[in-house]
């Protein structure tokens, strides 16, 4: 059933939405370095069914020298398993009364209108992203996105992530370091002198082969501290991370060359005096791909029963994935030096 008599009216709302979830996708997931960088390394990755479900590599063959006689172990061992992640939902609504709609009948009007809803539906989606990617799932009654708070904990060997107890498969953890504690051979104050060693120290004790933490985020005092610390001809900047619209600082470590992001920006979550040490092959984003900042609802959108209005929803469904937790660590800085 048609909202309106004018033809002109008709799924206004969700062809506006249709014609510009390409667009909202770009502009929420490029709002953020973490997301962004993963969208150029080809990590969003879509998903079906009930679940989502990444295969493990959970043990290892043990190898054995002999000679002769010598008896050939061949212990059973269960090598394969699965991470099993629950997807979550996003949503941001409005809605339009009929009134409204009459009144915005010229098509310039309408565009205006539905412009106005859209940019601020775009702007709360980029909000709720963001506290999300930093938080560790238990926002919204446990609905909430696991991001780095859940991921990459605190206490590496306590709880249960992707379905897996990290205090009972130790490859299933990620690396913890404070400043003022683990590094002794360089100092116990985390400035300007300390940083970088401290940092290619982590990445060489992290790293195997090609695999490293190769994105760096950090808070702003932490990044101001890693500015500072190099002179102005080692102050690179990543080419293709400036043409992403942030600029990250290029530093040498033993692994390789890593890239250095300041997670800043007004109202960021970031928490203070902190680095995560990211593997980004190893981090991806899932996604539904019938839910990937799409409308809800079909044609006009759901209409109560008893009142002139509509009700419209950007939603993504989907979660973020650290699919191998070992070259992935966080850095507590504290105190840093600005």
């Amino acid at each position: 059933m048609a909202i309106v008599s004018n033809v002109r009216l008709r799924q206004v709302l969700t062809t506006a939405m249709e014609d510009r979830s390409r667009a909202i996708q770009d502009l929420v997931f490029n709002s953020n370095p973490v997301l962004r960088i993963l969208r150029e390394n080809d990590r969003f990755k879509e998903y079906e069914g009930a679940d989502i479900r990444v295969p493990l590599m959970i043990d290892k063959m043990d190898g054995q020298w002999f000679t002769g006689y010598d008896k050939l172990s061949n212990t059973p061992k269960e090598l394969i398993n699965s991470a099993v992640f629950t997807p979550k939902n996003v949503a941001v609504g409005f809605s339009l009364t009929g009134t409204e709609l009459l009144a915005n009948e010229g098509r310039g009007k309408i565009i205006d209108l539905l412009d106005t809803y859209m940019e601020n539906a775009e702007s709360s989606m980029q909000n709720v992203m963001e506290e999300a990617i930093h938080g560790d799932g238990t926002g919204a009654g446990g609905r909430e996105m696991i991001g780095f708070g859940g991921a990459i904990p605190i206490v590496p060997n306590v709880g249960v992530y992707g379905g897996i107890d990290r205090s009972q498969v130790a490859m299933w953890r990620t690396s913890y370091y404070t400043a003022t504690t683990d590094f002794p051979d360089i100092g116990t104050t985390f400035d300007v002198t300390t940083c970088i060693p401290m940092l290619q120290t982590i990445i060489a004790n992290r790293s195997k082969g090609n695999r490293y933490a190769d994105l760096i985020i950090c808070d702003t005092k932490s990044y101001l501290t890693y500015n500072r610390a190099l002179t102005a001809i080692q102050r690179i900047t990543d080419a293709r991370s400036a043409t992403s619209g942030f600029d990250a600082l290029s530093i040498s470590t033993p692994a390789g060359v890593v890239k250095l992001l300041c997670a800043n920006g007004v109202g960021t979550v970031m928490p203070e005096n902190t680095v995560y040490g990211i593997d980004s092959q190893a981090l991806e984003i899932r996604y539904h791909p019938s839910r990937n900042m799409v409308p809800l609802f079909d044609g006009d959108g759901a209409r109560p029963i008893n009142q002139d209005a509509i009700v419209q929803y950007l939603v993504w469904n989907g979660e973020m994935v650290l699919n191998n937790p070992r070259y992935t660590w966080r850095f507590n800085t504290t105190p840093a030096a600005a």
